[in-house]
């Protein structure tokens, strides 16, 4: 399975980088940062193994299980990018490098406060915009996005970073383009790259479209480690 999954994960490395030469973007300015979630432990060791280092979690306590299964790895780095309830925070703040899914004014002061008290570096904070309006997913409004990001500015506890997205659902995988689109026009309504540099978007069939739009990070589980159980 190692090896399978080794070799999964470096066809994912080479289309990412097809990708980036085909955008004529610089080597190396897309990171690739591997889905887990519902995969066990021994998956992400073995990728681990492979060389990736970024794991992509959506639930808390299935985070808290990995990284304790997984403490011996050094220089691993988990991600939250799932919805994240302000009550599970504090499971999470000494936990992850990153969280790529804060959507409300509420949440970022609770993250703030709880990664100050955990006496940690600031923590990259990503705000998750719902581009696609969609009453299923989580994220914040376009109309909301202003007083989100004014909102992890404020927090001593993060450092803000970008904006992430997860488009609506296509056959096609060129129809996630217009979202991607969308999601660049909100980074540079509010600031542009210099006060958002990454953009966390695109997944296994659309990856391809995410980097010709921008993606500083691109979410990948199912090429990496196979469909969900």
């Amino acid at each position: 399975m190692s090896d399978e999954l080794a070799a999964r994960l470096a066809a994912v490395n080479a289309r990412i980088a097809r990708a980036v030469e085909g955008a004529g973007r610089p080597l190396g300015s897309v990171r690739l940062l591997a889905v887990s979630k519902t995969k066990p432990a021994a998956d992400v060791r073995a990728a681990y193994a492979a060389g990736q280092r970024d794991f992509g979690e959506n639930y808390v306590q299935e985070l808290v299980d990995k990284a304790a299964a997984l403490a011996d790895l050094a220089g691993i780095r988990w991600h939250m990018i799932g919805h994240l309830q302000r009550n599970k925070v504090r499971h999470v703040v000494k936990l992850v490098s990153a969280v790529h899914t804060v959507d409300s004014v509420r949440l970022a002061e609770e993250l703030g406060k709880r990664a100050g008290d955990a006496g940690r570096s600031p923590l990259t904070t990503l705000v998750e915009v719902n581009v696609g309006g969609e009453a299923q997913k989580s994220g914040c409004s376009p109309e909301e996005l202003g007083s989100v990001l004014a909102a992890v500015e404020r927090a001593p506890g993060l450092a803000l970073s970008g904006l992430m997205t997860v488009p609506p659902h296509t056959d096609d995988p060129a129809g996630a383009r217009p979202f991607f689109d969308r999601l660049v026009a909100l980074r540079d309504a509010h600031g542009g790259a210099a006060r958002l540099p990454e953009l966390s978007m695109g997944m296994t069939h659309d990856l391809e479209h995410a980097i010709l739009a921008g993606a500083t990070w691109v979410r990948v589980g199912t090429a990496i480690f196979g469909e969900r159980g």
